[in-house]
């Protein structure tokens, strides 16, 4: 039988997991546009036949966002913040590319947007910059009181 009791302890560890594959989903889908000048000008051709405004913008955006936050979401930095601006881009990214779309090839973006509304409702849990930040802070005001 399952221990629950260690489940229940361990279980702001979990969320580790999720961060470090989604994180990792992020940097590895943009770091061709991030590093190749290439293959963001493609990029925003792709958003420019979509009737995005401003495409190359809208594309550096995208991009560099994604590889950003993807990079705080491993670390657990921020990681509310990177969640807004992710939930910002994969609604974008659903309009833009995916209404009318099979949901298989919609699939990756919902769940990048479901993931960045779990980040910003439960936050980056332990083993995470935020939670070091947080437990500093906490000390530092028992500390001071």
């Amino acid at each position: 039988m399952l221990n629950l009791a260690f489940f229940e302890k361990y279980k702001e560890y979990g969320v580790i997991f999720i961060r470090v594959i989604v994180g990792f989903h992020l940097v590895y889908g943009t770091q061709d546009n991030v590093f190749s000048y290439a293959r963001m000008e493609e990029f925003a051709q792709f958003l420019a036949a979509r009737g995005v405004p401003f495409p190359l913008f809208s594309a550096l955006l995208s991009a560099y966002a994604q590889f950003v936050c993807g990079i705080l979401f491993i670390l657990g930095a921020a990681t509310r913040y990177a969640a807004v601006v992710m939930i910002i881009n994969f609604i974008a990214a659903i309009i833009i590319a995916h209404v009318g779309d099979t949901y298989p090839n919609t699939f990756p973006a919902l769940m990048m947007l479901a993931a960045a509304c779990f980040f910003l409702l439960h936050g980056a849990g332990k083993l995470s910059v935020d939670d070091s930040l947080q437990n500093r802070f906490q000390d530092d005001r028992r500390a001071g009181s």
